[in-house]
């Protein structure tokens, strides 16, 4: 038997659409730089579904080269982001953030939220600390729907984070690299809407939701940014590609016929098949995730018997004999592979 791999959800090479329409456009001739009519199909495709006509929308190739763009973007040299202790950009890219010059000030992981209550207090003791000026100060907040561990913030908890950063002047940045994962789950009452409503800046991640690469920055209310340069700024982080076209051929597949949410919903089908065979066995979670991404844990035996036929990420050692791993589902995950492993998880 093959191995079956449940590692990411970026394993497969892009939707069957998206290559076939960049097999279709592959001898047009185009202006560079995403100057071109496929690029601007897309960014007008994207207001429309968020409902923000005036949106502007960037086009980036990965998560963290859009994390280091945008975050810089918005801070002076002085200040830093503010992030759950488990984000993406603490713990995960490579001090990227940091290479910027700019520092991620953590805040506790909820399982994997920021709790209002939390960013309310760190903020009136920044404030009230009369030393602060000696400080990194807090210039924006920083946080992934769906979260790093898979888990959802609700609207009334966005509310409250959103309300708090409108009080202390702090920007809002929603990382949406499995913002499809996040919207299409049966436990979101979050709608696309919701997001640009609820944030200054947002991405719509392509990479992980059927594109081959791409991730889509949206600045829902430009207006009240006094948005200047990101563009530059795009090229001096060296993300600005010079086939732009392949960007916006890409988001516009996406977003003409809902293939973005479809591609999403069923990654989240199939990881809640999966869910349910570890619970009907017996086996716990780490987190209980309503999303793509799923944390059982495992036995070392039973690590050891599945691993024969099936790779997925080790998340965390708890103790001698017990470990959390990872599965996650994408867009293109089959029946067929699903079933083999709920065989075998029935067969632990």
């Amino acid at each position: 038997m093959k191995i079956i791999r449940f590692e990411t959800d970026y394993q497969e090479g892009c939707h069957p659409a998206i290559l076939e329409r960049l097999t279709q456009t592959n001898f047009e001739q185009t202006s560079g730089y995403g100057v071109d009519v496929h690029t601007e199909h897309a960014k007008e495709l994207i207001r429309n579904v968020i409902a923000k006509p005036d949106a502007q929308v960037y086009f980036l190739i990965g998560g963290t080269q859009t994390n280091t763009t945008v975050i810089k973007h918005f801070l002076t040299p002085c200040e830093g982001v503010i992030s759950v202790s488990t984000g993406h950009i603490n713990v995960h890219e490579s001090g990227a953030i940091e290479a910027t010059g700019h520092k991620v000030l953590a805040l506790p992981s909820h399982d994997g939220l920021i709790a209002a209550s939390d960013l309310k207090n760190y903020l009136e003791s920044f404030t009230a600390d009369p030393t602060n000026e000696h400080m990194v100060q807090p210039g924006m907040v920083y946080v992934s729907y769906s979260s790093e561990l898979g888990t959802l913030y609700t609207r009334k908890m966005l509310t409250e984070i959103k309300a708090i950063c409108e009080e202390y002047g702090l920007k809002l940045f929603i990382d949406g690299a499995r913002l499809g994962a996040g919207l299409t789950s049966d436990a979101s009452d979050m709608s696309i809407q919701d997001i640009a409503n609820l944030c200054d800046v947002f991405y719509i991640g392509g990479t992980k939701t059927g594109a081959l690469f791409g991730e889509a920055v949206v600045f829902p209310n430009p207006e009240k940014l006094k948005l200047k340069q990101f563009t530059t700024l795009i090229k001096q982080q060296g993300g600005l590609l010079a086939k732009g076209r392949l960007l916006g051929v890409q988001f516009e597949t996406l977003f003409e016929d809902n293939l973005y949410f479809r591609n999403a919903q069923h990654s989240n089908i199939q990881a809640m098949k999966i869910k349910n065979a570890f619970t009907e066995k017996g086996i716990k979670f780490l987190i209980d995730s309503p999303t793509n991404q799923q944390f059982p844990i495992l036995t070392r035996k039973q690590n050891e018997e599945l691993s024969r036929n099936f790779s997925y990420e080790l998340w965390e050692i708890l103790d001698d004999e017990r470990l959390a791993v990872r599965f996650c589902t994408s867009w293109a995950t089959t029946d067929e592979n699903v079933e083999e492993l709920i065989k075998a998880i029935r067969n632990l």
